[in-house]
């Protein structure tokens, strides 16, 4: 079961040279069960060394040609509450122990945004604000961390036209210079849930991969099946079954094929 790591959000505050840099809790993320780049060999991180592995294949092209946006990867739900914050950092912390990787962890959860409390770090300017502010660069909000090739970027202020921002040129464009200023970068969004709000379809809309949490025993198939289709627009969907102790690690992981 995962705990529930919700803790009250601040406000960001702005941007100075000290603020670039997240110590992230590290001794809190072992403790909640998650995966940290000291934590040795556990159950979790066996499952997200076979959940990443895919992943990275068709995000370089391994398999065959190379997939438009592959290394943008959503992690998403149907509904609220199924892990897909917790999915989404353990994915990036374990691609992040990958020799000839780096992420960045982006927080698109933009109207109920959670990455930074459960990293132990406050609230820092971040997307948004690059959306809303065009003299705003990306590398300022940009935050590097105490895991070497782990980055984050933050949800930053809320709008109520957040939808329309994400849906914009603007975020076409920063989507592209981020997908392709490094050639071993892989980018995770962790994004809304798909039935609660638009935002969710809109960022899945422009992504090269889709990683949707199915929480065990609680979601029912007509959610998977109306979440599914708010993601029809990417052709390269997979899901975790989550929160389960029935089956074993590679019965929680499927590829969904629109075929």
């Amino acid at each position: 079961m995962i705990p529930n790591t919700s803790v009250p959000r601040t406000e960001p505050s702005l941007v100075t040279p000290d603020s670039r840099f997240a110590d992230i809790n590290l001794s809190r993320l072992h403790l909640l069960g998650m995966i940290t780049d000291q934590g040795g060999r556990s159950a979790v991180a066996e499952d997200f060394r076979l959940i990443k592995r895919p992943l990275l294949r068709s995000a370089r092209g391994t398999d065959g040609p190379s997939i438009h946006h592959g290394n943008l990867i959503i992690v998403t739900s149907a509904l609220p509450g199924e892990g897909k914050t917790f999915c989404a950092i353990n994915l990036a912390m374990s691609m992040a122990m990958e020799r000839d990787t780096t992420v960045l962890l982006v927080d698109a959860d933009v109207a109920r945004p959670a990455m930074l409390n459960v990293l132990g770090l406050d609230a820092r300017p971040g997307l948004m604000d690059v959306l809303l502010d065009e003299d705003l660069d990306l590398s300022e909000v940009i935050l590097r961390t105490n895991v070497p090739a782990l980055s984050l970027l933050p949800a930053g202020r809320r709008n109520k036209h957040a939808t329309e921002l994400l849906a914009s040129r603007n975020m076409s464009r920063l989507l592209d210079d981020i997908a392709s200023r490094y050639p071993d970068r892989i980018v995770i969004f962790d994004s809304p849930p798909l039935l609660l709000t638009s935002e969710a379809g809109v960022l899945a809309s422009q992504m090269g991969q889709v990683v949707m949490v199915v929480e065990a025993e609680r979601t029912t198939h007509s959610s998977v099946r109306e979440a599914l289709r708010q993601v029809e627009a990417c052709d390269h969907v997979n899901l975790i079954y989550n929160k389960t102790q029935a089956f074993s690690c590679s019965d929680q992981y499927a590829y969904y094929d629109r075929g």
